[in-house]
């Protein structure tokens, strides 16, 4: 739960000078997160290994096993209204060489990268995702997706910082318009956990897309000029990690453009800080509705009680919530996998919506798999599970081509007034369909 001293409350945007030509402070744009107070040191055990560990004594929320064991050996002077407060894990990140030293037993190619750093994306991880993080095992599939390597710094053919274009696509900072009727709105720059394989790399945790009034005016100003638009998607960044009091100015805004319809949220906030989605979060989204929310899932070991209560929250307050899947190398790329994400999925009310063959951004290679693997899971999942639980797989075309899905092929052809199809077990059946005889065609 936030808290409500004044200390923590997030700043009313309206007290923000609409003249600013530079962004505020981020303790002004992200609210609470960043309020110049000093961050608690928390004491961690010498030895980094939890299994073992006796949990933590009396009543606990309830959680996994794995996430109290973590606790118990990073964190053990951490109250559960600390650890349960969004500010508080984002306070916390890890974000050092030191801190995952404890943390984890570092491969070679974890410790190269960590330390060489340097201006690639950077490395952040909330202290609640690092508890589902193997402590030696750097093929583990959580850990693959947040932890750096030094595969990354490895540019191969075809890769780009902006391989979708959206730069080109940009009529105002912080906003792309590639599709006629909608548009992507990037509020800030922030994550509190960096994906490795983030389309948006040579923007995130930069530090230079800020959630400005002044900027976000102008952003609000193109929309009001160009009634096609009806649809606008808030993303970034994290648009979670702003304070309940700037998103809701936001929406506001938003909601204030008669021609904008739908509003949606890209968020991955219920996966990697399921903290966030509080009782005031979603009463504050309800007023807006209709709002929808695109949801970051990569694998079935996300679906923790935390992130299953996060969006039972979301669900009950009338938000649509579909999820968004990248295909990666060695962590989802199987039907098995898939399968069970997709299953988790539609049992969280989650229905999956897309699977995305990954970027071309650079550093990415190891984590692409060839487009026929994608193909291969629609083929297992179609037929063999519910039909609401079968995803689209698209390529977000490079050059901003825009997502183009790609389905194996089911239409085997035509034998005269027969259309030949091919079911998910790979039987052939025929389809009567005669063919308009130029007599009816009208020609």
């Amino acid at each position: 739960m936030e808290t409500q001293s004044s200390t923590h409350r997030a700043t009313d945007v309206t007290s923000v000078e609409k003249s600013e030509d530079h962004p505020p402070h981020l303790s002004t744009c992200l609210g609470p997160l960043f309020d110049g107070q000093n961050i608690p040191q928390t004491r961690m055990i010498s030895h980094p290994r939890v299994s073992g560990v006796k949990p933590l004594p009396g009543r606990r929320p309830q959680t996994s096993s794995r996430v109290r064991l973590f606790r118990r050996a990073f964190f053990p002077d951490v109250s559960d209204r600390d650890w349960n407060d969004w500010h508080w894990q984002i306070r916390n990140r890890v974000q050092d060489l030191a801190q995952f030293d404890r943390m984890l037993a570092l491969s070679n190619d974890e410790r190269a990268a960590i330390e060489k750093g340097g201006t690639l994306l950077p490395v952040g991880v909330t202290p609640y995702f690092m508890s589902l993080l193997s402590y030696d095992n750097p093929e583990q599939a959580l850990r693959r997706t947040v932890i750096p390597h030094t595969n990354e710094f490895v540019c191969s053919p075809g890769e780009a910082a902006d391989p979708l274009a959206e730069e080109a696509m940009s009529p105002v900072p912080g906003l792309v318009h590639r599709y006629p009727d909608r548009v992507l709105l990037l509020v800030s720059d922030f994550c509190s956990t960096y994906c490795r394989y983030c389309t948006r790399s040579r923007v995130v945790g930069q530090g230079v897309l800020h959630p400005a009034v002044s900027r976000l005016e102008k952003v609000f100003e193109y929309i009001r000029v160009n009634p096609q638009i009806r649809d606008v998607l808030v993303s970034g960044g994290e648009p979670l990690c702003l304070s309940d009091d700037r998103l809701d100015w936001i929406l506001t805004e938003l909601r204030r453009i008669p021609h904008v319809e739908v509003i949606r949220i890209g968020t991955k906030a219920p996966v990697v800080l399921p903290q966030r989605i509080t009782p005031q979060l979603t009463r504050m989204l309800h007023r807006h509705h209709p709002v929808w929310m695109s949801i970051h899932f990569t694998h079935p070991d996300e679906c923790t009680p935390e992130t299953s209560r996060a969006c039972a929250q979301l669900a009950d307050a009338g938000i649509p919530l579909g999820s968004q899947t990248v295909l990666l190398k060695g962590i989802n790329d199987s039907v098995e996998t898939m399968k069970r994400l997709v299953q988790r999925l539609m049992a969280m009310r989650v229905r999956p919506y897309y699977i995305y063959q990954c970027d071309q951004i650079y550093g990415s290679a190891h984590f692409r798999t060839p487009v026929e693997t994608g193909l291969d899971i629609i083929r297992g999942l179609r037929g063999f599970t519910s039909g609401y639980a079968v995803p689209t797989f698209v390529i977000d075309a490079p050059g901003g081509g825009g997502k183009t899905p790609v389905m194996p092929d089911y239409v085997v052809g035509r034998e005269g007034d027969d259309i030949v199809l091919r079911n998910y077990e790979g039987n052939l059946y025929r389809y009567h369909d005669p063919q308009p005889s130029v007599e009816h065609s009208g020609v």
